[in-house]
């Protein structure tokens, strides 16, 4: 039977999705697969979970499941680390953090309890099997060395019934809503020394939930952020908190954004990082949309509390990691209209830099981090040494160092990195090649990715889809597999699209003024810098200004609802977890807190505002067929929301189609239903503004 051109999209998505790794139904699906001399159909490495010995001289990462370790000069030698019994065991491994002394490597595993239960692992590495530190129940993550080497704390929510942050899938409502079944993470800590696994010692009360925290250089204090329960509602209001680990000691709130003075009042904290000395703790302060998604200017105040100081005020870029070098310097990757860049920023004038200014370690025009979406580096004692995975639209993954500690194994290159993987070498990708695109409007510089079409054709005209990122606190990189939330920009390109990745005005890259450029203003300067962006590429390029489309998840679905109520440029659209009305939302979601600083007020008190910004009080000017994807169980956008738009569009008579997938959250998990939503978009598009033949 010949195949259907639908047969045919499918087919070619999924040979696409399991190149570019985005799905791990791939693996299962295609066998073992085979390796042709063709460097394209190699299997692509992906690195993550990127953990540097404080000697640097040993690496550790997760690859495939597995946590790989091998010496930093020799990275093809790596060996498995795994508290399986049998090399072949299938346990779920993660979270390599090594000892301060560089001589052990703890990790999470559920070998005990395949599929289910993960404790806490300490492997010597010297041959014999690792020790199981934690006998728990319930949900634990990033584990952590205290300076001292002598335990391991972490943050664990007892009993929990599904992991925490609202990405996850919400449970059922049921009993006294509010009050009974709310789950609380905190700190706790176990001995290196255990001589059985145990149940470890909580460190912080009850009534706090922990989200991210630090050890102080003596071991004998925690600084962490926190706030009261429930967890993934009160993020963007939680404060700093300080605390001496003797017994009875009670926690210090040393910051409260709601109450400070000055340019952070009312916005988000996030990274506490204690100085050598005790003296200070740093952080990132700014406006942040989503919890763990982090960016804004780099700040400190003292470890008693005080008044903040702000390091980096009106700096043209955001910063997403930092670490102490010394008492007089920080180090900080940031983001600057699509570059990232390590620098080096004086706290008080020092040798290598006065206070204020800023010093470039290196540069590097794509993705940058230690993997899973986190944008930090693996970073030695003495701070010469900084490790990571980095890659490009156009240049697939590899593991880099940086610093003076990098000279010693190999040359340094012109962007000041050396590569120390190559096993990518050689994959080009399936889709078209990338660019960096920049734009003015009102006054603002915008920047976003491009992505040609594959096997592009300057004489011929093309489709373009226009896909938004969620946020709106975020950004789009340049990264390989080329997504930019639930749908794979990476997928358009090789099917003949061009597709424009905007990093509009609320997005990080451009200063803490441009990431708060769209408060109170949702849908309207964002929209306006998106169009913007629409006219540079079709200034530019062969784009057939009929067949444009919309594309987003979370805020980008927003933005896909609310674009096509606003404009007919766009003639088809698919919003994944989408915002139809902002009042009847703030009721609805889990996560309220986040809206105050956008909006200025509850809706309660602005129910203005929140209407001028709903789609759905203007659906009755769209005239763009729009498929709508969301999770029954989304916390963050429930499906409501998605309900209330196909309903309004289906009444209107204007073609829709809402799919509503079983027991999930804002953030997929199911590979098959990722797929399913890539292949519908991929269906709905070709419908509306079909691909040039």
């Amino acid at each position: 039977m010949p195949s259907t051109p639908r047969s045919r999209r499918c087919a070619v998505l999924f040979v696409l999705l399991c190149r570019i790794a985005l799905l791990p139904v791939c693996a299962a699906e295609s066998g073992t697969g085979s390796r042709g001399s063709d460097a394209n159909h190699r299997a692509v490495r992906i690195f993550s979970q990127i953990a540097l010995a404080p000697d640097g001289k040993r690496l550790a990462w997760v690859e495939n499941g597995e946590i790989r370790v091998a010496p930093l000069n020799r990275l093809d030698t790596s060996l498995r680390v795994t508290a399986a019994s049998s090399p072949d065991g299938s346990c779920a491994e993660s979270a390599p953090v090594w000892s301060p002394d560089s001589a052990a490597l703890a990790f999470l595993s559920d070998c005990a309890d395949l599929g289910d239960q993960t404790d806490l692992y300490l492997s010597h590495l010297d041959g014999r099997p690792p020790v199981r530190l934690t006998a728990l129940n319930g949900y634990l993550q990033s584990p952590a060395f205290s300076p001292d080497g002598k335990r391991i704390g972490f943050l664990y929510v007892a009993n929990a019934t599904r992991p925490a942050g609202a990405l996850a899938a919400m449970d059922a409502p049921s009993g006294v809503i509010g009050e009974e079944h709310v789950e609380v993470q905190r700190i706790a800590a176990v001995s290196v020394s255990a001589a059985k696994p145990t149940a470890s010692a909580f460190l912080t009360p009850a009534s706090l939930h922990v989200y991210e925290f630090d050890w102080s250089p003596d071991s004998r204090s925690l600084a962490y952020i926190a706030a009261p329960p429930p967890g993934e509602n009160n993020w963007w209001v939680a404060k700093l908190y300080a605390q001496p680990l003797r017994r009875k000691a009670l926690p210090a709130a040393i910051l409260d954004p709601a109450h400070v003075s000055g340019p952070l009042h009312g916005l988000q904290i996030a990274m506490p990082r204690w100085s050598p000395n005790g003296q200070t703790i740093a952080f990132l302060g700014g406006l942040m949309s989503d919890q763990g998604v982090l960016g804004g200017d780099v700040w400190s105040v003292a470890a008693s509390g005080g008044q903040p100081r702000n390091l980096t005020p009106n700096r043209r870029a955001t910063a997403q990691w930092i670490a102490w070098d010394g008492n007089r310097q920080i180090v900080a990757r940031e983001i600057a209209a699509g570059v990232s860049r390590l620098v080096r920023l004086g706290v008080e004038n020092s040798p290598h830099a006065a206070a204020g200014e800023s010093t470039t370690i290196f540069s590097y025009p794509g993705s940058v981090g230690i993997g899973a979406g986190d944008r930090g580096l693996a970073v030695s004692a003495d701070r010469s040494l900084f490790v990571f995975a980095a890659s490009t639209f156009n240049r697939p993954p590899a593991i880099f160092a940086a610093g003076p500690g990098a000279v010693a194994l190999a040359p340094i290159g012109a962007n000041g990195l050396v590569q120390l993987t190559h096993d990518n070498d050689g994959i080009q990708p399936e889709w078209g090649r990338a660019e960096s695109l920049t734009w003015t409007d009102g006054g603002f510089p915008v920047q976003g990715w491009l992505l040609l079409p594959a096997h592009y054709d300057p004489a011929r005209k093309y489709p373009l889809l226009v896909e938004v990122h969620g946020g709106p606190a975020a950004d789009v990189d340049s990264r390989w597999n080329g997504g930019a939330g639930g749908f794979s920009a990476a997928v358009f390109s090789s099917l003949g699209y061009f597709v424009l990745l905007p990093n509009p005005r609320g997005s990080f890259g451009q200063g803490e003024a441009f990431t708060q450029a769209n408060r109170k203003d949702f849908g309207y300067g964002d929209l306006r810098d998106i169009l913007a962006g629409v006219d540079a590429v079709l200034a530019k390029y062969p784009v057939d200004p009929h067949r444009i489309g919309i594309a987003g998840w979370s805020y980008g679905g927003f933005m896909a609802m609310f674009a096509v109520t606003q404009t007919h440029r766009f003639r088809a659209a698919v919003a994944g977890a989408g915002i139809s009305d902002w009042l009847s939302y703030y009721g609805e979601n889990s996560i309220d807190q986040w809206m105050i600083p956008y909006f200025g007020a509850s809706v309660y008190d602005a129910p203005q505002r929140y209407a001028r910004s709903s789609a759905i009080n203007f659906v009755k000017d769209v005239s763009a067929p729009t498929l709508l994807v969301v999770g029954d169980r989304d916390g963050e956008c429930p499906a409501p929301q998605s309900f209330e738009f196909w309903h309004a569009l289906r009444d209107l008579h204007v073609p829709t189609r809402l799919v509503v997938y079983p027991n999930e959250g804002h953030g997929f998990t199911d590979p098959a239903h990722r797929f399913d939503v890539e292949q519908r978009a991929i269906d709905w598009f070709a419908r509306f503004m079909p691909p040039t033949p």
